[in-house]
């Protein structure tokens, strides 16, 4: 079996909704990138602090394997925090259940719903009728959401097939975790065993055998983000290019009365205005396929530099060397030069003194708070854009208003 499956629940959200761009992506090959080296690097080390809580390994071994991975390239002590976080929440559940069943790193079965299927759960526990399954992310774009997570519910099946037959009906809730530490997100979901199966047979088990045979359509979304053929798909090209239509439109709201009159004109003749306007409806709808229009141009852009860099021709465009800013090939030996001519200090460093967050992390949370805690504001943010599945409270000027007199 290889270690990539062609339906793998990580795609799960992609696949499920765009049946055909399994066998489609199938002909790219696998790509890495610093962020995913990254985040399985982080892994391992979730994975000691977890062993070293819930298992018995000797100190010793404990101290020489963190020390073999802080010798890595990848290692950042930051991910010792969050390896603390992410095993601190497995604890939580630990206690709450009693001493529960533990197990790391559980690579789970799916052929019962997905042709091939397979997926590794980050921690699976076990008690008190409660399955619970935990996947770690080291990302920091945004947080994702445990509810309705078809990756989370696919670990949860396959966990759910592998201990059902030694637990049996005693198992009657699923619950799944989604722990972002450099976010400070842990979301979490909950269903029952029966819903989950249910999900399995009905939903997972038939989109799988059209995605697997080939068959079905393409569907185009943020889904196609991560996509092998995202780059050079036509029918994503087709989904995002169809904008096109609304290039000379502007905001109902913000036309003048010369264009509304102009439009009001042509509609009245049966003409199509040569400025149409825009409801709020309309503009809601465009800016979310205008933010998968610019994920996929740049999609295209990743991909032609590559292209040319590899010694094909996109006609109208070439591969050139960007603009880059001078630097020192040894910054203290150039420095101690112009201090030696008889240059002050002064003129040479700035004193600057470090960042909040900076002095946070050096000093540690808990003495910071103690020792300056008093004088840390967090100002109102500005108002920014998002769609409404944002957690965040909607903007309201006045609350704004008032905090900015306190």
């Amino acid at each position: 079996m290889s270690d990539h499956a062609k339906l793998s629940p990580s795609a799960a959200h992609r696949w499920m909704r765009c049946t055909a761009s399994a066998t489609l992506e199938s002909g790219f090959p696998y790509t890495s990138s610093p962020y995913a080296e990254e985040g399985t690097f982080a892994h391992r080390v979730c994975e000691l602090l977890a062993r070293k809580a819930f298992t018995t390994i000797k100190p010793s071994d404990y101290k020489k394997q963190l020390a073999s991975l802080k010798k890595d390239k990848l290692w950042a002590d930051e991910m010792l925090k969050t390896a603390e976080t992410y095993a601190e929440h497995l604890k939580q559940h630990y206690y709450r259940l009693n001493t529960p069943a533990v197990s790391l790193e559980v690579r789970v079965n799916l052929t019962a719903y997905i042709p091939d299927g397979f997926g590794t759960c980050d921690c699976v526990i076990i008690g008190n009728g409660e399955l619970i399954v935990t996947d770690y992310k080291h990302g920091k774009g945004v947080p994702v959401a445990a509810e309705s997570n078809e990756q989370m519910m696919l670990y949860a099946l396959g966990a759910l097939s592998q201990y059902y037959p030694l637990y049996g009906n005693s198992l009657k809730t699923v619950k799944f975790y989604i722990d972002q530490p450099r976010l400070d997100s842990y979301s979490g979901y909950e269903m029952t065993v029966a819903e989950l199966l249910e999900w399995g047979e009905k939903v997972v088990k038939p989109t799988a055998a059209i995605a697997a045979g080939g068959q079905g359509e393409f569907m185009a979304g943020e889904h196609c983000q991560f996509c092998r053929a995202a780059a050079i798909c036509r029918h994503r090209a087709g989904a995002c290019t169809a904008l096109e239509d609304f290039a000379s439109a502007i905001p109902e709201g913000a036309a003048n009365e010369q264009q509304k009159l102009q439009a009001e004109a042509a509609l009245s003749f049966g003409v199509k205005p040569s400025q149409p306007l825009l409801t709020d409806e309309e503009i809601g709808d465009l800016l979310t396929r205008g933010s998968i229009l610019v994920k996929w141009y740049k999609s295209l852009e990743d991909y032609a530099l590559q292209a040319c860099l590899s010694g094909r021709r996109i006609p109208g465009y070439k591969a050139v060397e960007g603009r880059s800013s001078r630097a020192w090939s040894d910054q203290d030996a150039a420095l101690a030069v112009i201090l030696g001519a008889g240059y002050a200090e002064a003129m040479v460093y700035d004193r600057v003194a470090k960042s909040l967050a900076q002095l946070e992390k050096a000093i540690g949370k808990k003495d910071f708070e103690k020792l300056v805690g008093g004088y840390v504001i967090k100002p109102p943010g500005k108002p920014t854009l998002e769609p409404e599945s944002d957690k965040r409270p909607p903007y309201n000027a006045a609350i704004v208003d008032f905090a900015g007199q306190q």
